[in-house]
């Protein structure tokens, strides 16, 4: 069995060699950039975890669908930065604002059909379920996403309907990483169907781990300023249950109003057009998180998720050492607030 080590090496190798087609240099330029900023490379690493619980090394059948994980991913990036406006991608400029949000779109579209391309690369006798396990993950994604830009125009929304949208955006193509590497490694039915719903249950945590270190965080480890999704009064876990919790705990009497829905929602409807506004905006909504526990709140679903997916892992009947190692991923992924 290969260990993490080696997959570590064999995941810088792969994406320090990708290429892409030289001309025209404006169109792919910022795929390299893309590929080049790094990141976690969590799809792939998963997939490549998975798949080494069965075989002993990583050939091309493997490799590339892999790296189309990584690909797709950073397509939605590039589109996302777009919508949202943003500017700093893991501390760098975003595509959109190095070359407009026209090459953008066109960027990241191309990016979109190169993922397939490397998809198609799996092997013969499993390509037709793993194209449709991949289309299926690629429209749901894209599903999500509307799901959280219709968010943006709602006061409230459900927790329920949060938990389906990062369920979309979020957990299925990790759910997809996990099942493609076994579907590849030629796991059966059953196994696979397990490994899709550790990976779904690891991707709901994974997306709550981020929503709480954006306000919770260290900016040094967390790679990015904190607050980001308060400022932006972004629909994230915290706020949601914030929300939900603070209007519960105020008609009950357990708080009092400076720390309710009407203060809640007030804070987040603060200006933070200058920095000393979203230094006092953060501290202020942070500061009714903290009264009304959803910090906690936040790290118990986390912790319940984590233990979930691993009861599905505990289900495919791996054996001890294989189940270490896909404990160590999940362990790894959420570690900064386990």
């Amino acid at each position: 069995m290969v260990n993490e080590n080696q997959i570590e090496e064999v995941l810088d190798s792969l994406f320090a060699e990708m290429r892409f087609t030289a001309e025209p240099a404006g169109l792919y330029d910022p795929l390299r950039y893309m590929i080049g900023l790094g990141g976690k490379r969590v799809r792939p690493r998963l997939c490549l975890t998975v798949y080494s619980l069965y075989r002993d090394s990583f050939p091309e059948e493997i490799l590339s669908p892999a790296a189309a994980l990584e690909v797709f991913h950073s397509f939605t990036l590039i589109h996302d930065d777009i919508m949202d406006k943003a500017e700093m991608r893991r501390g760098e400029e975003t595509v959109c604002r190095k070359w407009g949000d026209n090459t953008a779109i066109l960027s990241g579209d191309v990016m979109s059909i190169e993922s397939y391309r490397m998809i198609a690369r799996s092997p013969v006798a499993v390509l037709p379920r793993v194209l449709d396990l991949f289309t299926t993950t690629a429209a749901q994604v894209c599903e999500g996403q509307q799901y959280d830009m219709d968010f943006e125009q709602m006061a409230e929304v459900p927790m329920a309907d949060y938990m389906k949208m990062i369920g979309l955006k979020t957990a299925v193509l990790i759910a997809c990483s996990a099942k493609m590497g076994a579907l590849i490694a030629g796991a059966d039915e059953r196994a696979c169907d397990y490994f899709y719903r550790f990976g779904y249950d690891l991707g709901l945590a994974f997306q709550i781990t981020d929503d709480y270190l954006d306000v919770f965080g260290d900016p040094d480890v967390f790679g990015k300023a904190i607050g980001g999704d308060i400022i932006n009064n972004k629909k994230s876990w915290l706020l949601t249950r914030a929300l939900e919790k603070s209007g519960e705990m105020e008609k009950s009497g357990v708080i009092d109003a400076a720390y309710g829905k009407t203060a809640l929602l007030e804070a987040m409807a603060m200006k933070a057009g200058t920095e000393a506004e979203k230094a006092a905006k953060i501290a202020k909504v942070k500061g009714i998180y903290e009264e009304i526990g959803v910090d906690e709140d936040a790290k118990y679903e986390i912790i319940k998720l984590h233990a979930k997916a691993m009861d599905y892992a505990g289900m495919i009947g791996l054996g001890k050492i294989r189940y270490e190692v896909i404990h160590r991923y999940a362990d790894r992924l959420l570690g900064r607030t386990r």
